[in-house]
């Protein structure tokens, strides 16, 4: 076997490894660019303004919520992520495992934390019933998902 047939033969050989390591790695690279286009959690809904008179009680308080879900089918962790306001009120969640395919929600009044319904454990509203915007940020402070609404914004 001459010396150009066999350096052939190894190019040959090296090509087909890293086409075969390309095959095998291009299906995951886009998979994760999936990922990043839908929020794993998302701001599902949101009801600024709790029903009947605005009276600080705390059953008017917890009437104000907003409702995060999990997209995935697994659990996510959400401790240290931020749910905010555009007046920067911020709620930071404890360690609270959302499960896959569920939805809690966040309350603004005082009560017992479940695994469906949270409490930001505050004497007056968050939410302004006109015009605001929910941001949900994780651990590492980057935007998971936002919502709007009211006068000068537009809804996503």
């Amino acid at each position: 076997m001459s010396a150009s047939s066999t350096a052939r033969r190894i190019a040959a050989t090296a090509l087909a490894a890293g086409a075969i390591v390309s095959a095998v790695a291009l299906p995951a690279a886009a998979h994760d660019h999936d990922d990043r286009r839908a929020p794993k959690v998302e701001i599902s809904r949101v009801q600024a303004d709790s029903p009947g008179r605005d009276n600080r009680s705390n059953r008017s308080l917890n009437a104000e919520w907003v409702e995060l879900t999990n997209n995935t089918r697994h659990a996510i962790n959400l401790k240290g992520w931020v749910l905010k306001d555009e007046d920067g009120h911020r709620y930071r969640f404890g360690d609270y495992r959302l499960n896959g395919r569920s939805t809690v929600r966040i309350h603004t009044g005082e009560g017992r934390d479940t695994r469906t319904d949270l409490y930001q454990d505050r004497r007056n509203y968050v939410w302004d019933n006109h015009s605001d915007k929910a941001t949900l940020k994780n651990d590492r402070g980057r935007t998971v998902d936002t919502e709007t609404w009211g006068r000068h914004h537009h809804r996503r």
